[in-house]
């Protein structure tokens, strides 16, 4: 059943209120109906699916311009709802300073100064678009799920995760150089765009900000934007980097090994039985503190799964951060996991995929839109699992807010008909 917005439930009306001011009268009506079509639709997220949501008399057309046309800013968007994650983890943050001071063992000294941990958590994924041929920014790339090539978009995304909290960045279209040749717009990579990333983005005060990437970002652009912020930085490496490995029969002490190589020429008894974060399997690990050839001074992490193994089954990571043992080491590189559920939550959820558009700016704000309803979701996930002391998945929440709307509704019409309106007069609404 279509849901009118006089019938959006309070915490959904205080969401969206946040973000009256950076639009217009027109462009906050189209504003809410995509937010509340995305959360409450079950089918194909596209202009007429979302419509269908919502008892409001729009048109498809006036949708249409509202996301390709309509002047409004998704910079700004972006940068209320970060504000606002900001400013709600401000307070959280300095609670969790005063815990860690409380929990210190007296002793003589300085005592330790409390750390958090925030991650920084970039990644991109490929939107599967088989028929949209006329699509700007469309190009063929690479799909983890399909293992091949696919015509799509690669939506370039960053993810904040501070004391189990979530909060996505601004999405970027990722175009290949001979697309951006096409449509004359400047070329970016992938490496620029997660530089930009870095460098422009604002931590909470009193954290630590630790940069997590996969292997294709493994970069020394990008370990240096991230030193440069004083942030740390862990990402994947692929086996054929170089490490410097300390060798009494070179003249200099050392030489550069591969790191397969390296992997290979090792006894089993030097990887040290961990615990994966997640889940507590156990894995078989060794760090190693060295060089990589055009990177830096890092922790060098091999992982395997089984020691008896093939050895094209390990994976390897290079952490800037120093002093980590290997536990420890583990919970950064399995942090960078949320990212993977961002973007699965996001397709199952809200249909990141779904959009039927063709121009970049429209394809951009619906990108922009279903993350700002993922935050929504987020807060929504939160408030759940402190009001039943268990882990809440964002599906879950979708469905609660669905579960209110419904009631809302019937209540709604309820009043209407001991008011004396009758039946047709709301039946135009509801079919519209």
């Amino acid at each position: 059943m279509p849901v009118p917005i006089i019938c959006l439930d309070d915490e959904l009306c205080h969401f969206v209120e946040r973000y009256r001011s950076l639009l217009s009268k027109p462009q906050y009506q189209y504003f809410v109906i995509v937010l509340l079509g995305l959360m409450l639709c079950e089918g194909r997220r596209t202009l007429v699916g979302l419509l269908e949501q919502v008892a409001e008399r729009t048109s498809l057309s006036g949708l249409s311009r509202f996301l390709a046309q309509a002047p409004w800013d998704t910079q700004a968007i972006g940068q209320r709802w970060l504000k606002d994650f900001r400013a709600k983890m401000q307070p959280v943050i300095q609670a969790d300073h005063a815990r860690q001071q409380r929990m210190q063992p007296r002793r003589r000294g300085r005592p330790r100064q409390p750390l958090v941990t925030g991650y920084l958590i970039g990644d991109d994924s490929t939107m599967h678009k088989p028929k949209g041929k006329k699509m700007e920014g469309l190009g063929q790339h690479h799909s983890t799920t399909a293992d091949r090539r696919l015509p799509g978009h690669s939506m370039v995304e960053g993810l904040y995760v501070l004391l189990g909290q979530r909060c996505p960045l601004l999405p970027q279209l990722y175009r290949q150089q001979a697309i951006c040749e096409q449509e004359g717009v400047p070329f970016q990579s992938k490496i620029e765009l997660m530089e930009a990333t870095i460098r422009s983005f604002e931590p909470v005060a009193g954290t630590r900000t630790h940069v997590l990437l996969d292997s294709w970002y493994c970069a020394k652009v990008l370990w240096h934007a991230a030193r440069q912020r004083g942030f740390a930085i862990t990402t994947g490496m692929k086996s054929n980097r170089w490490l410097r490995i300390q060798d009494a029969s070179e003249p200099r002490g050392w030489r550069w090994q591969r790191l397969a190589d390296y992997a290979a020429s090792l006894e089993d008894s030097v990887f040290v039985e961990c615990k994966w974060p997640r889940g507590g399997k156990t894995v078989y690990v060794h760090v190693v503190t060295t060089q990589v050839r055009k990177l830096y001074r890092c922790r060098v992490v091999i992982v395997r799964q089984e020691l008896s193994a093939p050895l094209a089954q390990a994976r390897y990571w290079a952490s800037s951060d120093l002093e980590a043992d290997a536990q420890t080491l583990l919970g950064h590189i399995a942090a960078r996991w949320d990212i993977e559920v961002l973007f699965g939550d996001g397709k199952e959820e809200l249909g990141l995929d779904h959009y039927q558009v063709m121009s970049a700016t429209a394809l951009l704000r619906f990108w922009t839109l279903a993350m700002l309803a993922y935050v929504f979701l987020e807060e929504e996930r939160q408030r759940l699992q402190t009001q039943e002391f268990r882990p809440v998945t964002i599906g879950e929440a979708r469905r609660e807010l669905q579960r209110r709307l419904r009631r809302n509704v019937l209540l709604w019409l309820h009043a209407q008909f001991q008011s004396g309106v009758q039946p047709d007069a709301l039946y135009d609404l509801f079919a519209a």
